[in-house]
């Protein structure tokens, strides 16, 4: 947390998932929400969590934008946006340029779209897979709402990544990581530098 912000990360990621080996407790949450507050905007990160569970993390850990990676509809967002109080960012996983049409639904009501590549087969991870989309699905999109790129973003490629895609916000998780769910300082500084020369 401390490399991020000292980087400049304008968003950091707190992730409520149990299967993700990025899970954090509320305790540990509250601990880098406090270390995050009125430096970079808190994003709670939540798969088909039910309401009382982010009425839980909305009282103790208070992120301002809860960013929701599971199959919860439009609806729902509405429903948790207007309970919670909070800003809403849903994520839309991408293999093709049909895919793009379900983000305009999700676009009336949330306040960014985050589009991330579909998990491999297999994988019981809807994100932070390190696999990445066709990034020039996403240029000339009209989608009237902010929304960042993510899927296999490093520190190599997200130049790259914003010029074909013509995102302003990208996101990163695994490729910033010495082991899976242990991040690295260097590669966090790392990315942040070339995401932000980009």
């Amino acid at each position: 947390m401390e490399a991020a912000l000292d980087a400049g990360a304008d968003m950091v990621g707190l992730m409520f998932f149990p299967k993700s080996p990025r899970h954090v407790s509320l305790s540990q949450a509250c601990k880098l929400a406090d270390m995050a507050r009125g430096k970079a905007e808190i994003v709670a990160v939540t798969v088909n969590m039910d309401l009382d569970g982010l009425s839980r993390i909305n009282e103790l850990v208070a992120p301002d934008t809860f960013q929701f990676h599971g199959s919860e509809s439009p609806e729902a967002c509405a429903a948790v946006k207007v309970m919670q109080g909070t800003k809403i960012m849903k994520a839309v996983a991408v293999s093709e340029k049909a895919d793009l049409e379900e983000a305009q639904y999700y676009a009336i009501v949330a306040d960014r779209i985050l589009f991330d590549a579909k998990p491999p087969q297999g994988s019981d991870l809807p994100g932070g897979n390190g696999v990445s989309f066709d990034w020039t699905l996403l240029k000339d999109l009209d989608l009237k709402k902010p929304y960042m790129l993510s899927g296999g973003l490093n520190v190599a490629n997200v130049a790259e990544a914003i010029r074909l895609s013509g995102a302003r916000a990208v996101d990163v998780s695994s490729a910033v990581e010495r082991e899976r769910g242990v991040k690295d300082n260097d590669l966090i500084r790392a990315f942040i530098a070339a995401a932000k020369n980009a």
